[in-house]
């Protein structure tokens, strides 16, 4: 080889491996954004110690319903995208049971069900002896049985976790217009509100056997005072079997004990936190706080059982994000504290998990088994 070509050859390599160890050196290329470990979304934000993190949404079936195998083989010669399963229309209210998340359709006129421990997604109501009309609150019981307001039908109706119907209480001559159900959790007692119309009284709250449906008592009477209620629209069992109700035409939340007697209340119109401009679902966790929905304000507030803001969680949005709402509704708080949160407009639930559990803790991570839950 030709001593001067050679020269330049050495040269150019010399140069190259120059480079290359100058690249190495370098601080390496952003990671796109697809492959970015994701944001905790934790509130309240920092610096402040979190109490809460976001979690996920449920949008639809592919949520919860693990892929196949063909399924993802197709997928990664096609490109096949997973969207296109069953979803909502216009979700309403949530319960969930050991990681079964119940959600209230009142436009598709059935109850949704993402199974998470089990990874399957199913319907409850749609049709046989307990079709739904116009579902809209929920609860559950101890045993996991499901309790649907059906507002059309004016009637509780009562299924098995599975789904299979098992009986009804109420109709027409009890309601005027039934807006939610909460199960007493002693289980002896179903707390039932009827929002009442512009020119009836009966703003009220009645009270049933949830399994014989005898009627025991009502409480509540139309009117701003002290123990009455304009336009009230949940219910929540709180500390000591306390009563939380949203009195959303007065804008206060009113408590009673569990037998209806009247012992004080918290909340008013207004803008800032603390205050209410459309509550209407309300929720309570193990430690007796309360927690409330606000669709005016697109957030939910928590409250101590005495009533004294403890965190704001949420807020108004025209664009679907995390903890952003259009048209919030319905609220429930599970057996290990994780919070699920219903929007209407964006067709969603999204769930906070207490920032003091793990992922992989809880039911809401469990796999088939009883035995895998992990507490």
């Amino acid at each position: 080889m030709n001593k001067q070509i050679f020269g330049k050859t050495f040269f150019a390599i010399i140069q190259l491996i120059g480079l290359l160890l100058l690249a190495a050196c370098a601080a390496p290329p952003e990671a796109p954004q697809s492959l970015k470990a994701p944001e905790i979304l934790a509130f309240p934000a920092p610096p402040e110690e979190p109490r809460f993190i976001f979690e996920r949404s449920l949008y639809d079936s592919t949520d919860v319903v693990a892929e196949d195998a063909d399924f993802k083989l197709r997928q990664l010669f096609t490109g096949e995208s997973a969207k296109g399963g069953k979803g909502m229309a216009k979700p309403y209210a949530v319960a969930v049971f050991q990681g079964r998340v119940f959600v209230s359709d009142s436009a598709q006129r059935f109850v949704s069900v993402f199974d998470l421990p089990n990874q399957r997604f199913y319907t409850i109501g749609d049709d046989g002896p307990g079709q739904l009309t116009k579902p809209l609150g929920l609860d559950v019981d101890r045993a996991g049985n499901l309790y649907v307001a059906d507002a059309t039908a004016k009637v509780v109706v009562v299924f098995d976790k599975d789904g299979k119907f098992l009986r009804r209480i109420g109709g027409a001559k009890w309601f005027t217009r039934l807006a939610s159900v909460t199960v007493d959790p002693k289980g002896d007692r179903m707390y039932v509100v009827d929002v009442g119309g512009v020119t009836s009284q009966d703003h009220r709250i009645r009270v049933f056997n949830p399994v014989s449906g005898e009627h025991l008592f009502d409480f509540g009477t139309r009117g701003a005072g002290p123990g009455e209620l304009n336009f009230p629209y949940d219910l929540a069992v709180g500390k000591e079997g306390r009563l939380y109700v949203v009195d959303s035409g007065n804008f206060r939340i009113s408590v009673f004990t569990r037998d209806g007697k009247y012992l004080d209340s918290f909340g008013t119109a207004g803008k800032q936190a603390g205050s209410f401009a459309r509550p209407k679902e309300i929720a309570a966790d193990a430690d007796g706080n309360v927690y409330v929905i606000d669709a005016a304000f697109g957030n939910f507030q928590i409250f101590n059982p005495e009533g004294e803001l403890l965190l704001v969680i949420g807020q108004s949005s025209e664009r679907d994000e995390p903890a952003k709402y259009m048209l919030p509704s319905g609220i429930f708080v599970d057996e290990d504290g994780r919070v699920y949160v219903v929007d209407q407009w964006f067709r969603k639930v999204d769930v906070f998990r207490p920032a003091h559990l793990k992922p992989e803790q809880g039911y809401f991570a469990a796999r088939n088994k009883p035995d895998a839950v992990k507490k």
